[in-house]
């Protein structure tokens, strides 16, 4: 749906004459406002829903980003070394590549986190962490934060 909105800005765009950024973000939101008049005929469409949860795991993302700048950057200034590195199994309810391809990647651009390894099964994934205090809660915040959000956005 998304290209549709593209195909429909451009079309603005070519009928209108003008070749503005401006005026393609009048055809972005008028294509937006077509397609979602069209859901009735259509039926429900998961674009709607993208447009909607996209921000949220974005902004999402970008908090825990900072956060774990701050993490890191206090463990390397702090006098004392409080690391407790290790290692942790992360049950996967991602079951398709490109999930488990971005959920492993999100964790490793966080910093003080890196995705190791996935199972041959692909139903848990290994996680090494600078700041280990429980693995359990370690898991939950992965599962109920990263994994939750970003499968909203997929599903």
């Amino acid at each position: 749906m998304f290209l549709l909105d593209v195909l429909l800005a451009l079309a603005w765009v070519a009928l209108t004459g003008e070749f503005t950024l401006g005026n393609l973000i009048i055809g972005l939101v008028l294509g937006y406002v077509m397609l979602w008049l069209m859901q009735r005929t259509l039926g429900p469409l998961h674009y709607f829903q993208l447009t909607r949860r996209l921000p949220a795991f974005v902004l999402f993302f970008v908090w825990e980003l900072i956060l774990a700048n701050l993490q890191v950057a206090y463990a390397v200034l702090s006098p004392r070394q409080t690391l407790r590195p290790g290692i942790v199994a992360v049950p996967l309810d991602a079951r398709t590549d490109s999930e488990i391809t971005l959920l492993a990647n999100l964790i490793t651009l966080t910093p003080g986190t890196l995705s190791l390894d996935i199972s041959t099964d692909r139903r848990v994934l290994y996680v090494h962490t600078m700041h280990l205090e429980d693995a359990d809660g370690f898991r939950r915040n992965i599962k109920e934060g990263f994994e939750r959000r970003l499968l909203e956005v997929f599903r």
